[in-house]
Formats: structure tokens, C-alpha cells, sequence
């Protein structure tokens, strides 16, 4: 799927084969995820060398291997964060990829899998090994929504049980948080203004759904949960999402920014002076390293996580080219895989 302008139509051509960097491989893409990150890129809200593929929540097998690469051989089962490091600085070599000051991502700073094969650098350091009971769906979807889900409410927020957690927007990060959540331990509010993202919530698990509406979001949820959420997460990305989330927390609560807030009118406006007076924590979260995925997958190998539910659709890439430019007004409930091969 090439773009070649920015917010213009995707075509599906063949292009050359990519070839394994030294230190990369080349996998063979068996399931790739369409996610609202991916259409921020073809809205123009990335810096993109034209003409440009895109794509980064894959999963696959090892195609070929460069000749600096140890850990891979041909036919592996991987899938990979959408934020690869370089492998060679302090942030990668402690487990922190995913904020290497040289990280590349997938379908943002080079070519992605929105394609029947990508390469991908630093393979020893960003491929994650692929249980066998773990579908190539499933594993796609885990590279930016659910595994940015897992580290945001582990990682970063350190949700306990028995805490509550507000979650605003339900499709693909929300959703992954939902259920994340309430493995947890935690109790759920889900914030939406679709109906269907929010029954998919409560198929997940949420105890309590909100549709957004002209009512106070924010009071409602100190209502219910006598003084505010411990934990809320904008899963959406926007001005009013991310203010409902920290005006939803209890004092001294935690708000972890998932939801991109690229500054395309500028920085949004957020409600600091509640941050301040009830001491706040405001927490990033920028996907997670390989070196915190076997944690995750345990749990989905125990059955504990199931992201395979969280999955709506599957389509091919000229479906996929048709839907990406109309995904920031889209609602799917739940996660839309592209299979390449379809």
C-alpha cells in the first residue's frame, strides 16, 4: 500500500523486495493491525519521506536474516514493537527501546508492513519470539495498541487491585486497557460516544460505561467511585479526552497519555492547575521495549489476556487503502487486522 502524497489516495502496486539490513531481518507479514496512529501518518501529523508505505503492529515469519544478526534464522515465529531501537545505546541496552534517542518505527521513519514482506533493524534487540499458540492476528495487534496498554497500566501507572481505573475511548488502546485492567485486579469505567465501543467494553469486562455526552464525564466518575479513578488513561489522543481523564482522578491520582496529541493548532489545553492542586502524576507512555514482553505473554499464554477478542475485522490491503484515510472518523469496535495476502 504506497502513499505518494500526503492525505492523497493509497495505491496497491508491487514494489521491490526489501533486502535485510547487517544487523535486521526481512519477515514475511502474516497479519498487520490498522490503527489511528496509522492515519495520523497519512493525515501529515508525521515527517514522512515520500513515497511511503505504511504500517507498524505486524507479526510474521523470518524471511531472510542480515549477517550481523545472532538471535534469528529463517522461519521464526516473531512479531515486534513499533518502536525498534537501535541496540547499540544505554536506553537500549537497559530494556528501554522504546525511547531510544536513534529508534526507528515501522511504517513512520522507513517502509512498513502494510506490504507482503518489511525489514526491520536491530533484530536482535526488537524481535519478540511468537508462542505457537499465539495466532499471527493476535500477535499484530500487540505491537502498539495492547502492548502500549499493558506498559501504560503495569509499567507506568503500576495499577493495583482493588484500584480504579477510567478509561477514555474504547476502540483498539482503550479496549486493550479494559481488559488489561480488569486481569488486573482493577475496577473499569470505560468512556466512549459510541454505543458499540462501549457494549464491547462491558463484553471486556468494564463495570461501569459512560457515553460521552453534555453531562459533567468527569463528576459522574467521582460518583461512582467515591473521590475519582487512582488511574485514567486518554486512549483517544485529544484536548477533551485527555482533560476528562485527569479531571476523572481522585487526588494525588495518575494519568498516563497514550492517545497521540500531535500539536497540529498547537499544544492542547489541559487542566494544570488540577494537576497541581491535587498533585497529579502525568505519565507518558510510548509502547513498549521487547525486553517487557514475556511478562504479557505469559499472561496470554495462561489465558489470563485474550487480544485475540479484541479483534472486529479482518480485510486485505485494498480494503485497507480505502478505510485508513476515514479512520479518525471511523468507530470500530475493536481491531481491524489486514492480511496482505487476502
Amino acid at each position: 500500500m504506497v502513499m505518494d502524497r500526503i492525505g492523497g489516495p493509497l495505491e496497491i502496486r508491487t514494489v521491490p523486495d526489501p533486502t535485510p539490513p547487517h544487523d535486521g531481518v526481512v519477515v514475511d507479514v502474516r497479519a498487520t493491525g490498522l490503527c489511528r496512529s496509522d492515519w495520523h501518518a497519512w493525515a501529515g501529523h508525521e515527517n514522512l519521506t515520500l513515497p511511503h508505505v505504511p504500517g507498524h503492529e505486524l507479526a510474521g515469519v523470518v524471511e531472510s536474516v542480515g549477517a550481523g544478526v545472532t538471535r534469528w534464522t529463517v522461519g521464526d515465529r516473531v512479531t515486534v514493537p513499533f518502536v525498534c531501537g537501535c541496540g547499540r545505546c544505554a536506553w537500549c541496552r537497559s530494556g528501554n527501546a522504546q525511547v531510544c534517542p536513534r529508534q526507528e518505527q515501522p511504517g513512520f521513519t522507513y517502509w512498513g508492513s502494510f506490504a507482503e514482506y518489511v525489514a526491520l533493524p536491530a533484530a536482535d534487540t526488537n524481535l519478540v519470539a511468537l508462542p505457537e499458540s499465539v495466532s499471527f492476528a493476535a500477535a499484530a495487534s500487540l505491537g502498539c495498541r495492547f502492548a502500549t496498554a499493558y506498559r501504560a497500566l503495569t509499567g507506568r501507572a503500576g495499577l493495583s487491585k482493588g484500584e480504579w481505573l477510567t478509561v477514555v475511548g474504547a476502540g483498539g488502546v482503550g479496549l486493550s486497557a479494559v481488559m488489561i485492567g480488569k486481569a488486573l485486579g482493577a475496577n473499569v469505567i470505560a468512556i466512549d460516544r459510541t454505543p458499540g465501543a462501549l457494549a464491547a467494553a462491558e463484553a471486556l469486562g468494564a463495570d461501569h460505561t459512560l457515553v460521552v455526552d453534555s453531562d459533567d464525564i468527569a463528576a459522574r466518575v467521582h460518583e461512582i467511585t467515591g473521590g475519582g479513578s487512582h488511574v485514567g488513561v486518554d486512549a483517544v489522543g485529544n484536548e477533551a479526552a485527555c482533560a476528562c481523564a485527569i479531571l476523572s482522578l481522585r487526588r494525588r491520582g495518575r494519568h498516563v497519555q497514550v492517545g497521540l496529541l500531535p500539536p497540529v493548532h498547537g499544544h492542547p489545553r489541559l487542566p494544570m492547575d488540577r494537576v497541581i492542586a491535587w498533585e497529579i502524576d502525568v505519565l507518558g507512555s510510548h509502547g513498549m521495549g521487547a525486553a517487557d514482553y514475556p511478562p504479557m505473554l505469559a499472561m496470554i499464554e495462561r489465558g489470563e489476556l485474550r487480544p485475540q477478542e479484541l479483534i472486529e475485522r479482518t480485510i486485505g490491503l485494498e480494503d485497507a487503502a480505502a478505510a485508513l484515510p476515514t479512520f479518525d472518523t471511523a468507530s470500530p469496535a475493536g481491531i481491524t487486522i489486514i492480511d496482505p495476502r487476502r
